[in-house]
Parts: structure tokens; C-alpha cells; sequence
């Protein structure tokens, strides 16, 4: 899974990562908003979603202490990180604000 990742993220598209579990309340109220964020930004875009209890060594990579936890991503680099839920908006405009750089 970690070279899978690593090809993922080493893109020049940016990518939004997901840290969830499916025991996780808030992580499901997360995921309709991720779907709306990649319809409404399409190709600019791609949404991973990592389930950590199925990749833990994944997630104690990048310290991830709590789901949900969003990562973003362009060309290797870590350009922001979140916990907690954010409504479409606030995503989509903090992407923008990355990838327009």
C-alpha cells in the first residue's frame, strides 16, 4: 500500500487523502461532502478515502490521531491537513487556495 501512496500523491494533481473509519460518525458525515468536493471540482481534483484501521502503518506515517483527517497533497508535498469535518465550501476554497500557487 505504501508505494501505491507514494505514486499517488507524486502527482501533479492534486490529491485530497481521507483518513476514516467505518465506526467513525463524523467520517460519515464527511463522505457525501468529499463526493459533492470532486463532482463540483472533477478532473482539478482526486479524493482518496484510507480506512485506518485497514492501513495503520499508513496512518502512523502521516500521525493521524483522529478520523476524520484530510490531507492534501501536489507532487509528493503536504500542503494542508485537517480534522474534524469542514463543509464543501471551506474545502473546496482551501484547495483552491493551494493549488492556485
Amino acid at each position: 500500500m505504501k508505494d501505491r501512496f507514494t505514486n499517488i500523491i507524486n502527482t501533479n494533481t492534486p490529491v485530497l487523502i481521507d483518513f476514516y473509519a467505518d465506526w467513525c460518525g463524523p467520517c460519515k458525515m464527511l463522505s457525501p461532502i468529499l463526493k459533492e468536493v470532486k463532482d463540483e471540482m472533477g478532473e482539478r481534483i482526486k479524493v482518496i478515502k484510507i480506512d485506518v484501521d485497514k492501513n495503520q502503518s499508513l496512518a502512523a506515517q502521516y500521525q493521524v490521531k483522529g478520523v476524520p483527517t484530510m490531507l492534501l497533497f501536489k507532487n509528493g508535498q503536504q500542503l494542508w491537513r485537517q480534522s474534524g469535518v469542514l463543509q464543501k465550501n471551506d474545502i473546496i476554497n482551501t484547495i483552491n487556495s493551494y493549488i492556485s500557487k
